[in-house]
């Protein structure tokens, strides 16, 4: 069973074409609705909870199917700001760019995230179109 959604998913798409046309100009409770609705989609494409992905202050979510921690911080975390998120889950940055310029904070053997990204684009299987 898919996680439950926080996020109208209409709320969040407009939210996302919003920071899409103009990524300067969005409010934070754009942006923060922007950000939230594409972790539910990653949580989505990706159901699991051997990764957790974080965007602060604005949200995070657990994803990829294998081990799971049940106490503590995981052992397989991924951690960046909200501009960077938007920009791979939107496919503006790419993740091995993102991670080569230290925009990305990643620790653990399965946080590599590069082959889910980008979500836009993609059909309801969960493949990149």
């Amino acid at each position: 069973m898919p996680p439950r959604r926080r996020t109208d998913p209409v709320v969040g798409e407009a939210a996302l074409a919003a920071w899409r046309a103009d990524p300067d100009g969005v409010d934070r409770a754009t942006r923060a609705a922007a950000v939230r609705f594409t972790l539910e989609e990653l949580g989505a494409v990706a159901p699991g909870r051997s990764v957790e992905v974080r965007v602060p202050p604005f949200g995070a979510v657990q994803c990829v199917e294998g081990p799971t921690h049940t106490r503590g911080t995981p052992p397989n975390v991924v951690e960046t700001d909200a501009e960077t998120w938007l920009s791979l889950a939107t496919g503006v940055l790419r993740w091995a760019e993102a991670l080569a310029d230290g925009r990305l904070r990643v620790s653990g053997t399965r946080a590599d995230l590069g082959s889910l990204l980008p979500l836009v684009g993609r059909d309801p299987a969960g493949v990149a179109r």
